[in-house]
């Protein structure tokens, strides 16, 4: 006799479907598919940074270290924030769990009980909101706003602070961003600071993109304008610009009174980075900047590449995005972004993700976009814009 019990969390039941994935299984592995859906570039990790990862393994450095990360990496991540912001942090704010996404999780876990919110600005990448959801946690989206003729996306700081409440744990912003490429300024950093600290709220920073900029060396940090013990976390990856998406290693910046707390917490969620992981991770650190400066080029050609490709549509128009390597294009007269996506796949073998999966399905705002990936060879980046024209126009008669 079944039991009238259910031990399943709600939330999980309540989880929805990763709208990338779901096209993104239809095609991923096809060789004649050409995949623009995920966020990562067609380039392997450097061979200085495999190598020693490889050095790691050889040398037996294959057991378990510092829950927070090794030493050296710690002390790296902390002159890599010098060089690029011009921040000084102490190491015991840096801290490896694994994933950019772990970090993420982690830090939701200093924050939110069941039946708190997160204000989140949007659109973003689904797996932020879905991990708020997973936490027990409501997300609350704040749309940005599009500016007049493609000329970027708007933050309404107004519309953040009606958006808080007493239940409302942090408010989490992207920037760069991911789908936009929108960059927030350095005074509006210093506007949602001000927000947060006047509410008692913690604030999430999803700055993996910081590098991967088109203007300056890097993006504004809020390492710069945070105390040491401020409720703010910063989310930080080497997956991007170093090229090592599959490697699933990040940096955590937190309130140095939490350093013991999160060691605490990564051990309970997976005991630690994978130790020769993080050699490679070092070695990408002190030795990479001349490939973010290599990666950067590769992005800004492809940035081109997809501009002179939307001048040439007029049913196509994007926002210039000013950092990642992301292009959010609207399409005249889209409606439903995840069949226009899975039928672009199949008759065109291009793959592109749905906007909706980036903002509430059915938001007309939303449904109205897809996002590609242009860090990618310009030929088959061409090829792949070329196939979206002729299927757009072809849909159009």
């Amino acid at each position: 006799m079944a039991s009238p019990k259910d031990p399943i969390r709600p939330a999980l039941r309540a989880l929805a479907r990763n709208g990338i994935g779901e096209v993104a299984r239809l095609g991923l592995g096809q060789s004649d598919v050409i995949p623009l859906w995920f966020g990562e570039s067609d380039r392997v990790t450097p061979a200085f940074i495999r190598d020693a990862a490889k050095r790691a393994l050889d040398e037996g450095r294959t057991f378990y270290t510092f829950a927070n990360g090794i030493p050296e990496l710690r002390r790296a991540i902390v002159d890599f924030h010098h060089r690029y912001q011009g921040v000084a942090l102490s190491p015991e704010r840096i801290s490896v769990p694994g994933a950019a996404m772990l970090g993420v999780r982690i830090a939701l876990q200093c924050l939110i009980e069941t039946g708190d919110n997160v204000v989140v600005v949007a659109p973003i990448w689904p797996n932020i909101f879905e991990a708020v959801r997973a936490s027990g946690g409501e997300p609350r989206l704040v749309m940005l706003e599009p500016e007049d003729a493609g000329a970027g996306w708007r933050l309404d700081l107004q519309a953040i602070a009606r958006a808080c409440d007493d239940r409302t744990k942090a408010i989490f912003v992207a920037s760069p961003g991911n789908p936009t490429g929108w960059v927030m300024s350095r005074s509006e950093q210093e506007a949602l600071l001000a927000i947060a600290r006047a509410e008692g709220i913690a604030i999430i920073a999803d700055e993996v993109y910081g590098t991967l900029v088109y203007e300056g060396r890097a993006a504004p940090s809020f390492a710069a304008l945070a105390g040491p013990n401020e409720p703010v976390f910063i989310i930080q990856s080497f997956s991007k610009a170093w090229a090592m998406t599959g490697w699933r290693l990040g940096w955590l910046i937190g309130p140095e009174d939490l350093y013991p707390k999160i060691a605490q917490l990564i051990a309970v969620n997976n005991t630690g980075a994978t130790t020769f992981a993080q050699w490679g991770g070092l070695a990408a650190i002190t030795e990479g900047d001349d490939f973010i400066a290599e990666m950067v080029a590769c992005c800004r050609e492809g940035r081109d590449v997809v501009d002179e490709f939307v001048r040439g549509h007029n049913a196509i128009t994007w926002a210039r995005p000013e950092g990642a390597f992301y292009g959010f294009l609207a399409i005249e007269g889209l409606t439903d972004s995840l069949s226009f996506a899975k039928a672009l796949l199949a008759e065109t073998r291009v793959g592109v993700a749905p906007g909706m999966a980036f903002g509430v399905p059915g938001d007309p705002e939303i449904e109205r976009h897809i996002r590609i990936c242009f860090a990618q060879d310009k030929t088959r980046l061409q090829e792949a814009l070329d196939r979206l024209g002729r299927f757009v126009e072809e849909g159009r008669r």
